[in-house]
């Protein structure tokens, strides 16, 4: 199986100035694409070679683990970004209110996870068996290797965010909420 980078849902300055044309075309158009060649590269004649991006972060280590993650991981991400944000439905609020307390609680204790993770890595909303959690991992750490639903993902790697906010990663994390396609946070 052949990887391919994914069809942004958005034209690439469509995000601007909560994220620029410049860091699309460096984060997605070269980062992700890398991640993506080189995933490929590794499954070439393997045991590996006709999986899925999901079955290779449950299946795969090392190396392939880290680019294969790494592809995924982004991939969510980049599709769970709108330049027209809608409102949180209805089902989603409810679920964050009863597991945060409020959508508010949620997006405080999302915020924390994300500028508080050291180093690089990704900030994740996932259901545990139906209850909303907030797992964050370091460098390519994905929840389907703790056997958890992923729902929404923030990236925060530099190269998410430094051509924009330099080493503001809070600021990124705020304009984050205003990018965020709830519809996309799908709970069943």
């Amino acid at each position: 199986m052949t990887h391919l980078l994914p069809t942004l849902p958005y034209a690439p300055d469509a995000l601007a100035p909560k994220m620029s044309r410049e860091t699309i075309e460096y984060h997605y158009g070269k980062h992700l694409q890398t991640y993506i060649d080189n995933v490929n590269k590794l499954v070439a004649g393997s045991p590996f070679e006709s999986m899925t991006l999901d079955e290779l972060v449950v299946k795969s280590d090392g190396t392939l683990f880290n680019n294969a993650a790494q592809a995924w991981n982004h991939t969510l991400f980049f599709e769970m970004l709108t330049p027209t944000p809608k409102p949180i439905p209805d089902a989603l609020q409810s679920a964050l209110t009863r597991d945060f307390g409020s959508v508010e609680a949620f997006k405080e204790a999302f915020a924390k996870a994300a500028v508080g993770l050291f180093g690089s890595g990704w900030v994740w909303l996932v259901s545990n068996g139906g209850e909303l959690e907030i797992v964050a991992k370091p460098n390519a750490g994905n929840p389907l290797t703790d056997g958890l639903k992923p729902l929404m993902v923030l990236d925060v790697w530099e190269h998410a965010y430094y051509i924009d906010y330099r080493n503001r990663r809070a600021d990124f994390v705020t304009a984050y909420w205003d990018l965020v396609d709830w519809e996309k946070v799908k709970l069943g």
